[in-house]
């Protein structure tokens, strides 16, 4: 069994900073590839980061140069650092492991104009 907890979300303004964290229980997070999914009001969910085990990144589009995808393995944390923050990247924020069914249940993230 795992259980992906987010937190960090909250109200920024714009051009604010936030780092979000996903702490992941269960086995074999080292060698698990983890996602950063948002879903903002009326839209689909939308992918914006992607890591593998072995620490390659890539971005949803719209993020691309803004935020920033790490992992503690040691931690078995996967966090989402994100800058320049701008009002449509206002959504809830999950956590996935790639591959599995286990999604966090989210943290609200609001960027006010």
């Amino acid at each position: 069994q795992v259980q992906l907890v987010e937190s960090g979300g909250g109200l920024v303004q714009d051009g604010g900073s936030l780092r979000l964290a996903c702490v992941a229980s269960g086995r074999l997070f080292s060698v698990a590839a983890m996602a950063w999914y948002r879903q903002a009001p009326g839209k689909q969910r939308e992918l914006v980061a992607t890591i593998t085990s072995g620490g390659t990144t890539s971005y949803g589009g719209s993020v691309k140069g803004r935020f920033t995808v790490s992992r503690d393995n040691a931690k078995s944390t996967v966090y989402l650092q994100m800058d320049s923050l701008k009002p449509e990247d206002t959504a809830v924020y999950y956590c996935h492991r790639i591959g599995t069914i286990y999604w966090g249940q989210g943290t609200q993230v609001t960027v006010s104009s």
